[in-house]
């Protein structure tokens, strides 16, 4: 997986009755746009995330 700083982060809820999050990459820490990103979600907290399956990236761009 890559992105870019700008890019919108999907995170799918792993059980049942937990939502989906929604964040902005903000910035990325892995060489060329890989992993890990600091995503600022919709509820204005920030973390460090290393996506798995469970994650969607895209961009404003595509």
């Amino acid at each position: 997986m890559r992105a870019a700083i700008g890019d919108r982060i999907l995170v799918h809820g792993r059980t049942v009755g937990s939502g989906e999050q929604h964040g902005e990459i903000v910035e990325v820490r892995g060489e060329q746009g890989r992993p890990p990103y600091l995503v600022r979600f919709a509820d204005g907290h920030e973390g460090l995330v290393f996506p798995g399956s469970d994650c969607e990236v895209t961009s404003p761009a595509r």
